[in-house]
């Protein structure tokens, strides 16, 4: 570390800066010190004292998964040699290879992995931010809410359960209607569905981009009685009068609006990219780090690498397919600093497991083409009860003992 005096900032270099101590930062992170055995000076820049497995939020928010065992102090998952730098970043220079952070101290950087994940845009839905927890209004998008989406379902009574998907990119595409059919199944149980209409507004034209399984999907939403509004994206809430206002996406600020009247809504924000990373040179038009989608190398900067949430891959964004691209990074990023061709490739594998009601789930994996590839010698695109098992046991500990250690 070189600590130079620059009027008042200290400036401190580290060759490998990695911004984001989530899913991606913290696997990339654990693989590069577990192949350059200590060899490399490492840092990770991350504000947040917690680190949660998000995934399982759908199952919290169905009420068969403890809130708590999402939750794990960020110190315990620093790899042994990264340098924790427990700041927020407030801007990036690529030009001049450094981050600035909030404290106003300036970091450079040799190399850059950015992986800071999906900024929750709450506030871009009036009377959202105000509710969210309250009044018939919950969300499995954070930690805070999650709670609420239980006691909503679990005490609801009948009446109009809405649940949204926004038009953004959101982290996790299937997860808006996951909480919606274990919603349905609850209130089968306890024998209020036949005076409940459950309404899914999503943004996007069908159900899920992949033909194959969204032909499941079609046939669980027609099985379980839901009504579809395609193409509506909500706008605002109404708390006072508990009505949601949606606009028809296709025909953009001019589209037609219409408002219901809810009893519970399960709302997922609208999300974009951090701001730091809008602002920064490395953002593509919409804000996102460009990349190139096959090496996850930077379009223009050739010492900047980035994955996960805040990239512009053109996949899902999902923990699983960060499994996939963090090798790619560190593969690349060590053959960077050899000063060698960055050689590896991401296909754009993704998976969302989607849980279709308690004890099902239809395993989505696909890559860049929208093709299925399934790990499992099954039809994936089946409602199973394995791979609800997996969805709630196996992933969990993979999450944690395996994918965060840089094992795998």
């Amino acid at each position: 570390e070189d600590d130079m005096e620059n009027g008042k900032n200290k400036t401190k270099t580290h060759q490998v800066v990695i911004v984001g101590g989530g899913t991606a930062g913290i696997t990339v992170a654990a693989q590069l010190s577990r192949t350059l055995r200590g060899r490399e000076d490492i840092a990770i820049i991350d504000p947040a004292k917690d680190h949660f497995y998000q995934p399982a939020w759908t199952l919290v928010g169905g009420g068969t998964y403890r809130k708590k065992d999402t939750r794990r102090d960020m110190a315990d998952l620093i790899p042994r040699g990264a340098t924790w730098i427990k700041d927020a970043v407030s801007s990036i220079n690529p030009q001049e290879n450094s981050v600035q952070l909030a404290s106003g101290e300036i970091i450079q950087y040799r190399y850059l992995v950015v992986a800071a994940g999906i900024k929750l845009n709450w506030d871009k839905i009036p009377g959202l931010a105000e509710t969210i927890g309250t009044e018939g209004v919950c969300s499995n998008y954070s930690f805070e809410t999650v709670d609420s989406t239980w006691d909503n379902i679990r005490n609801f009574k009948g009446g109009t359960a809405i649940f949204t998907h926004p038009a953004t990119p959101i982290k996790c595409g299937g997860a808006p209607q996951k909480i919606m059919y274990l919603a349905d199944e609850t209130f089968r149980k306890n024998g209020v569905r036949e005076k409940t209409r459950i309404i899914f507004a999503i943004a996007n034209p069908d159900l899920f981009q992949v033909p194959v399984y969204r032909q499941v999907l079609e046939q669980v939403v027609a099985r379980k009685g839901i009504e579809t509004m395609f193409l509506h994206d909500l706008k605002r809430l109404n708390p006072g009068s508990r009505e949601a206002v949606f606009r028809q996406v296709n025909a953009g600020e001019a589209g037609e609006e219409t408002t219901l009247k809810y009893d519970m809504i399960h709302v997922t924000p609208p999300m974009g990219p951090p701001d730091f990373i809008a602002n920064s040179e490395l953002a593509d038009q919409a804000g996102w780090v460009e990349v190139d989608k096959f090496t996850l190398q930077h379009s223009r900067f050739a010492n900047v690498f980035s994955l996960g949430d805040c990239s512009n891959l053109p996949t899902s964004k999902t923990g699983a397919a960060i499994r996939k691209q963090a090798p790619v990074v560190v593969k690349n990023l060590r053959s960077a600093i050899k000063q060698q061709p960055v050689a590896a490739k991401y296909d754009g594998y993704t998976s969302c497991p989607l849980v279709t009601g308690y004890g099902k789930l239809v395993m989505a994996e696909f890559d860049y083409d929208k093709k299925p590839q399934e790990s499992f010698p099954i039809n994936q695109a089946k409602e199973r009860y394995s791979m609800w098992l997996v969805k709630k046991y196996g992933l969990p500990f993979l999450y944690w003992n395996i994918m965060l250690k840089g094992r795998g």
